[in-house]
């Protein structure tokens, strides 16, 4: 399999540090990207954790020729930023997203905690492959179950799950048939919130490198006022 793949962040026009975090380790094929929570003391240590422990866990669980372990390294990172709370933010709590993504045998596998998002590029159609964990995606599921419940419009977009959290962790992992050509797309809400769907695809072409798709959407995201960290991994599938 030869893959092709880039990574950019901005900082934006409106925050004053970036609390985003990239990984794109092509030896792994293991992509992704952390977003501390705005909010709370020290994001961007738990991002950088949330990063620091996958890679960690994955490079150790890849060399042991047994595959990279989604779910163990995402469960190794919450129990680090969990760590690095108790040490620095012990009355608040430190958090971060994490959305992640190896590529093998023909197959993508797609982890993710928090509204970070992973994104599929086919033939001219866009697909997205999470869901983000948000109050209103939890309010949707329930109310499909039939419970009656009310939602207060300004919570919308509020984390239900994150990296960090002392509760028991739930990871969504799935697996995804990948072709020749595919392009695959992990971001932070930087780019994914400022950006429809319409408009991320639009920037997708066979004639344009991941590098230069990556800069197209991040430029997209600050004319639109770059009002949060932008954030991007991009893989392209150039033969399996």
């Amino acid at each position: 399999m030869l893959l092709t793949s880039a990574a950019q962040t901005d900082i934006g026009l409106v925050r004053h540090e970036n609390e985003d975090r990239l990984l794109c380790a092509d030896d792994l094929r293991l992509y992704a990207v952390a977003d501390g929570i705005g909010g709370l003391p020290g994001w961007a240590e738990a991002a950088q954790t949330a990063v620091t422990t996958l890679l960690r866990e994955a490079r150790a669980s890849f060399n042991s020729k047994s595959g990279i372990d989604l779910r163990r390294a995402f469960l190794a990172a919450n129990a680090e930023v969990i760590a690095l709370a108790e040490e620095f933010a012990p009355e608040t709590g430190l958090g971060s997203t994490l959305c992640a993504l190896t590529i093998h045998s023909g197959g993508a596998w797609v982890a993710n905690v928090g509204d970070s998002r992973c994104y599929l590029y086919r033939a001219g159609q866009i697909q997205l492959l999470t869901t983000d964990d948000t109050v209103e995606n939890e309010v949707k599921i329930r109310r499909e179950r039939g419970e009656d419940i009310a939602m207060e419009d300004h919570h919308r977009n509020a984390l239900t799950r994150c990296i960090g959290q002392p509760m028991p962790l739930l990871v969504e992992i799935a697996k995804h048939p990948v072709k020749t050509g595919d392009m695959l797309l992990v971001c932070s809400d930087g780019i994914s919130r400022s950006l429809p769907e319409a408009a991320i695809a639009a920037h997708f072409s066979p004639e344009r490198t991941p590098a230069q798709i990556l800069t197209a959407l991040i430029n997209e995201s600050l004319a639109n006022g770059g009002s949060d960290n932008a954030t991007g991994v991009l893989v392209r599938i150039d033969s399996l």
